[in-house]
C-alpha cells in the first residue's frame, strides 16, 4: 500500500465567506500550473478541501511542488482505502512509519459515516493496537505525540493522514490584483516581491538597465531572480527601461546630494507609467526604513510626490538578517550577490541627502527638463517574460499611446 494523494487544507482562505469559492478556484489553476511537470497528477475539489491524485507520480517532488503555492496553511499524505478493518490497519502503519522517528502517536478517527459499525471510541484503541503489535519502543500519548494519525471514516471510504507539512501560507497569487515591483539586483527587491505575492498579489517588474555601466549579467541577475519568483505563482514579466541617458543627465545637472533621490523620483515616474498601461493599480519596492539614504522617512516622502499610486514597501519594518533569512529561504540569496552592480549602485553620491525636502527636489528638477528622456525610456523599453523553468520570452513594449 502507498500513499495515493495530497490533501490540502486551507489558512485565512478558509474564513473568505461567500468569496471563498472564488479563491479555490484561483487556488486550484494556480496549482494546476504548478504541476504541469507532473502530468499524470489530477486536481479534486470537494467540499471545504482539495486533494492532489499521484497517479504514481514521485509523492515527494510533487509535495515539494504544492509547498510553493500561496494559499495552502499545511499539507499531508493521504491514503484512501474501503471500509474494513484490516485495510485500515494496513493504512495507519504506512502513516505512521512516514512519521519517520516518531516514538509516540495518537489516532484521533472520525465518523462522518454513521453507518460504520464502530464509534470512533472503539477505532481508536483497534487501530492503535495494530500499530503497538507491529512496531517496537513505540508508545500511545494523547496529549503530546509526536505524531498524529487522523482517520476519517466517509460514506465513499476511509481517508487517512499522519505528518502534517507546511505550505507557503497567504492568499492565493492573483486574488487581490496586480503590483508592478520595481526589482534590481539586490536582496531587497526580490523578498519584497516575494511577501506582496504571499497577500494574494500577482507580479509584474520593472527593472532600469544602464549600460555599459551595467552588464548584461547584472540583467541576467535580474532575470534569474524573477524565475525564483515565478516558482511561487506564475510567469513574470520584466519591463526592461533603458536608463543610461536618463542617470548622466542627472548625474551632470544635478546637484550631488540631491542626485539619489531624484533617481528614485525619475523610477517611480516612469514605473507609474508603466503600470497606467498595464492597468497594474500599485508598485512594490524593497525599501526597509532607514537602511540607507534613499529609505528615510524624508526621502520615502519626497519621493512619493510624484505619483499618485499606492506604495507597497513589505520590508519597511524588517531588518537586513530578516530580510537575508527570508531570501536564503526563497532561493534568491545567492543570486542576489552575485558581483554584478545595478543602476542604483553605480551613481551612488558620496554623501546622499538624508532628510530631502520635496521643495528642494522640485526646485532642481525645475530647472532641466526631463520629460522628453522619460517619454524616450518608456518608448525603447522591452520586456522579458520569465517563467518557473527558466524559459524567457523577450518582446517589445508598445507605449507609443501611453506616451
Amino acid at each position: 500500500m502507498k500513499f495515493d494523494r495530497i490533501m490540502i487544507r486551507y489558512g485565512e482562505m478558509a474564513l473568505k465567506g461567500k468569496n471563498k469559492k472564488l479563491f479555490e478556484q484561483k487556488l486550484k489553476y494556480n496549482l494546476s500550473g504548478k504541476l504541469k511537470e507532473f502530468p499524470e497528477t489530477t486536481i479534486e475539489k470537494t467540499q471545504g478541501r482539495m486533494y492532489v491524485h499521484l497517479n504514481g507520480e514521485h509523492p515527494q517532488k510533487v509535495m515539494e511542488a504544492c509547498q510553493k503555492v500561496f494559499g495552502i496553511h499545511s499539507l499531508s499524505f493521504a491514503v484512501k482505502v474501503e471500509q474494513s478493518e484490516e485495510a485500515m490497519k494496513e493504512a495507519v502503519l504506512l502513516a505512521f512509519h512516514d512519521a519517520r522517528g516518531a516514538q509516540t502517536f495518537k489516532i484521533s478517527s472520525k465518523r462522518t459515516d454513521k453507518s460504520f459499525p464502530l464509534p470512533s471510541q472503539e477505532i481508536n484503541p483497534m487501530l492503535g493496537g495494530h500499530i503497538l503489535r507491529n512496531t517496537d519502543g513505540v508508545t500511545v500519548d494523547v496529549h503530546r505525540p509526536d505524531v498524529e494519525i487522523k482517520v476519517e471514516v466517509r460514506h465513499e471510504g476511509v481517508l487517512i493522514t499522519a505528518r502534517d507539512y507546511p505550505g507557503a501560507g497567504g492568499l492565493p497569487a492573483g486574488t487581490t490584483g496586480k503590483s508592478l515591483l520595481m526589482l534590481s539586483g539586490g536582496i531587497d527587491s526580490p523578498v519584497a516581491g516575494y511577501l506582496t505575492m504571499k497577500r494574494g498579489v500577482e507580479l509584474e517588474a520593472v527593472h532600469f538597465h544602464s549600460p555599459p555601466y551595467t552588464s548584461e549579467r547584472a540583467k541576467q541577475k535580474v532575470i534569474d531572480l524573477a524565475q525564483e519568483l515565478a516558482k511561487y505563482g506564475s510567469k513574470v514579466k520584466i519591463h526592461v527601461i533603458p536608463f543610461t541617458a536618463v542617470q548622466q543627465k542627472i548625474h551632470r545637472e544635478m546637484p550631488s546630494g540631491y542626485s539619489m533621490t531624484i533617481t528614485r523620483r525619475m523610477m517611480m515616474r516612469i514605473s507609474e507609467k508603466i503600470a497606467e498601461q498595464q492597468g497594474i493599480l500599485s508598485i512594490t519596492t524593497g525599501e526597509s526604513l532607514g537602511q540607507v539614504a534613499s529609505q528615510t522617512m524624508e526621502s520615502m516622502n519626497t519621493i512619493n510626490e510624484v505619483t499618485n499610486y499606492p506604495v507597497i514597501r513589505p520590508l519597511a519594518a524588517m531588518d537586513k538578517l530578516e530580510i537575508i533569512d527570508i531570501s536564503r529561504k526563497i532561493g534568491t540569496y545567492d543570486i542576489s550577490i552575485r558581483p554584478f552592480e545595478d543602476c542604483c549602485t553605480v551613481f551612488v553620491p558620496k554623501a546622499p541627502k538624508t532628510k530631502p525636502t520635496r521643495a528642494n527636489a522640485n526646485y532642481y528638477e525645475s530647472n532641466t527638463d526631463f520629460s522628453e528622456d522619460l517619454e524616450k525610456a518608456v518608448r525603447e523599453s522591452y520586456t522579458i517574460e520569465v517563467d518557473a523553468q527558466g524559459s524567457t520570452d523577450q518582446q517589445e513594449d508598445a507605449f507609443d499611446d501611453l506616451l
